[in-house]
């Protein structure tokens, strides 16, 4: 019997049977959606995180504060201001830095009051970081020596406080200490759910003595040195340098002690950040894929439902001469339509879902057409290892037990 008569008379059974085949088919489609729009999803979220990342400025360092030893005799150890300085000043392969100062305070300007970050940076802020004025200027170092009252505001802010109106040369409360607005920063987005443009900017010296007003033995308490290295091949020597440094001037003399800070490059964060939602996208795939799974056994159920039915035929079948390879390979053909056309639509569903997924969040979603192919191939062969069962159980029934069956 040729191969083209068993895919006729295979399809002619299924659509004799649509709600049957439909119901078959049903497992393996939500199965297939479900693995294209978890692959789909998570690759987007994967991307998204990247791109916030990137965000951060090209070629950067961030120097946080650690925990000194317990037993250390000596007051607490905090990065200050002068370290900042420090690695400008002696660390060659570094091209710009920025030391920040971050708090929370309430922001008033008329009637109006808002809680949001207040930063004291320096003027290097806006080349390290990779951010852009929209309206007026940035801070100067003229701002820093002389502890000037001036901010910059953060895009949304702006639209809190002002609307509409020019915001440049009004006069804004932080604290209950009046500050000049000299510049609007160019809208930066979100990063890792923090609203960049929810930021004023202030001249570090003028947060440190008016605002926050905490000051250490060592000097200018700083929450973040922000370091842009002079190019990409530069991280790997700019970040020894610093730490040598760093180490150098906490423990002059040499002594092995615990660090009081951390440094990290951008690229260590992409790597924590793409392991993450890769395992992320992996595990939620692999949940996904069980659904494949339930829908082979539903396959197999309802092939073996249809041995059942058909047992006359099969028995008239094998009595007109129908060898039992020919038996066997109708019902894996049978199983195996079933399968493919479950996964055709499971992939059509699932890459709409992906697609609404993007339309309706910030998600940079695609469809990963890998992931169509396997979830296809993987749906095609698992209709047809659970179709084995049902088409070996056909092809070994005795004709003449099947023909007197009713």
């Amino acid at each position: 019997m040729q191969l083209i008569d068993i895919i006729r008379m295979a399809t002619a059974t299924l659509t004799a049977n649509k709600l049957r085949s439909s119901l078959t088919m049903l497992g393996l489609i939500i199965g297939n959606a479900s693995v294209i729009a978890m692959v789909g999803i998570g690759q987007g979220a994967q991307k998204l995180a990247i791109n916030e990342l990137q965000t951060l400025g090209p070629n950067t360092l961030f120097i946080t504060p650690g925990q000194q030893g317990q037993n250390s005799l000596e007051p607490s150890r905090s990065l200050v201001y002068e370290d900042a300085q420090a690695i400008a000043e002696q660390v060659p392969t570094v091209q710009g830095v920025a030391p920040e100062i971050s708090d929370q305070q309430v922001i008033t300007y008329r009637n109006e009051n808002t809680v949001d970050s207040v930063q004291g940076t320096t003027p290097e802020y806006l080349s390290v970081r990779d951010f852009q004025i929209a309206q007026g200027r940035f801070l100067q170092q003229v701002d820093l020596q002389n502890n000037r009252r001036v901010v910059v505001l953060g895009s949304d802010i702006v639209e809190e406080l002002f609307g509409t109106q020019n915001p440049i040369g009004e006069k804004i409360r932080i604290r209950n200490v009046s500050f000049e607005v000299i510049g609007v920063m160019e809208e930066k987005g979100s990063f890792l759910g923090n609203n960049q443009d929810n930021v004023v900017y202030i001249p570090l010296t003028t947060m440190a003595h008016q605002i926050v007003g905490s000051r250490s033995a060592y000097g200018i308490d700083i929450t973040l040195i922000s370091v842009s290295a002079q190019d990409q091949g530069s991280i790997s020597a700019a970040r020894f340098q610093i730490e040598n440094l760093l180490r150098l001037r906490n423990h002059p003399r040499g002594n092995q002690q615990q660090d009081y800070f951390s440094v990290q490059a951008q690229q260590d964060i992409l790597d924590i950040v793409d392991t993450v939602t890769g395992g992320l996208t992996v595990m939620l795939t692999a949940i996904a894929g069980i659904s494949l799974l339930v829908g082979g056994i539903g396959v197999m159920n309802i092939m073996l439902v249809s041995v059942a039915e058909r047992t006359q035929e099969i028995g008239l079948r094998k009595a007109v001469g129908a060898r039992e390879k020919d038996i066997l390979t109708q019902f894996l053909v049978e199983a195996t339509i079933l399968a493919v056309f479950g996964g055709i639509f499971g992939t059509l569903i699932g890459g709409g879902i992906v697609i609404l997924a993007g339309s309706l969040s910030p998600l940079p979603t695609e469809i990963s057409i890998p992931a169509v192919i396997i979830a296809v191939s993987v749906s095609a062969g698992i209709g047809l290892s659970f179709g084995v069962i049902p088409a070996r159980s056909a092809a070994k029934l005795d004709p003449i037990v099947a023909l007197r069956s009713t």
